[in-house]
């Protein structure tokens, strides 16, 4: 009871309850208001003098919010050495996460010529390499599968036929992400394993639901041909097991359940937009920036906040509340 190891391990636990159980998140983003209503003024004006075209803004926001993402995960990681390394599947996750960016941001740089490599440039990349590695340490096979998932990601991507979608594979991202998140939350000072607070759990379910909502609002069609009241019968029992399914996430935490919840979602999702007269792109567009300022809100980025703002902006307005009816 007195040994060294176990007095040292319990302080590191009582930090770790002392520290993540609240949810600074929340009141980190609370903060940044000033700076939110600063982009709201500013934002055009900022990305005018970046060369930037408010008419094609979803490539170049999707790709950016990768690259934060990729650098958050290398750089961010950490586990107060409680990590559970002997049941943790945590290194494949990131692996994943890792490729997928790289991935990602490859297919959409392509086309650009490969910069000439001198000693400044293998610099970078030794550097990156480094802290890549770095990036899982806790065994020695961890670092190499985190520098093999990125580098397969770059050849893939580079070698790719086409880029990824912007909006689908953002997503796809992101929402790794937060299962990675809601797997082990005191790896990513989100919090307590076990005792995550009802405004963490809301946080995660805002933008689970707003990032399925936009993916299929943008990509299934408006058909209307539904029968009414089948559509209204299909409809119903739709919404009760995904509200039964969402129940049970806020009671378990669990990353099958909230997955589960997340595609009850989205067939009450798609049964709106394909009994709906007209289709619903436009309002994809606009979840699309809410499902990014929300998750800049949980992994505490708020550049990939103020991107979902200015994309929010730039996109064609909508009928925002009464689409939303609709779409639930």
């Amino acid at each position: 009871m007195l040994n060294d190891i176990t007095v040292v391990e319990s302080a590191i636990s009582a930090f770790n309850n002392a520290a993540l159980v609240g949810p600074a998140f929340l009141w980190w983003s609370v903060l940044m208001i000033p700076l939110f209503f600063m982009v709201r003024l500013y934002g055009n004006d900022f990305i005018a003098r970046i060369g930037w075209k408010t008419d094609d803004l979803l490539p170049k926001v999707s790709v950016w919010t990768v690259i934060f993402v990729l650098l958050w995960v290398v750089l961010f990681g950490g586990n107060y050495a409680v990590l559970r390394d002997d049941l943790s599947v945590l290194p494949m996750v990131t692996a994943v996460i890792l490729f997928l960016s790289a991935l990602f941001v490859s297919s959409h740089v392509r086309k650009m010529p490969l910069p000439h490599m001198g000693w400044r440039q293998w610099l970078c990349v030794l550097t990156a390499i480094i802290l890549i590695a770095s990036s899982d340490m806790h065994a020695w096979w961890g670092a190499v599968l985190q520098i093999t998932a990125f580098v397969l990601g770059v050849v893939f991507g580079r070698f790719a036929g086409s880029e990824m979608r912007p909006m689908g594979g953002c997503v796809l991202i992101m929402m790794t992400t937060v299962f990675a998140v809601l797997m082990q939350p005191e790896f990513f000072r989100f919090g307590q394993l076990g005792n995550l607070t009802i405004f963490h759990l809301l946080a995660v379910l805002v933008f689970g639901i707003t990032a399925v909502a936009a993916v299929v609002a943008s990509n299934v069609k408006a058909c209307n041909k539904i029968n009414n009241s089948l559509f209204i019968k299909l409809k119903w029992l739709c919404r009760v097991i995904a509200l039964l399914a969402i129940s049970l996430f806020l009671l378990t935490e669990a990353v099958p359940v909230f997955i589960g919840a997340l595609a009850m979602c989205a067939i009450v999702f798609a049964l709106s937009v394909y009994h709906a007269k007209s289709s619903m792109f436009d309002l994809g567009n606009k979840l699309f920036a809410v499902c990014l300022f929300s998750f800049g809100v949980i992994t505490v980025m708020p550049v990939i906040s103020a991107l979902g703002l200015i994309f929010w902006m730039n996109t064609k307005n909508v009928n925002f509340w009464h689409e939303i009816k609709v779409l639930l």
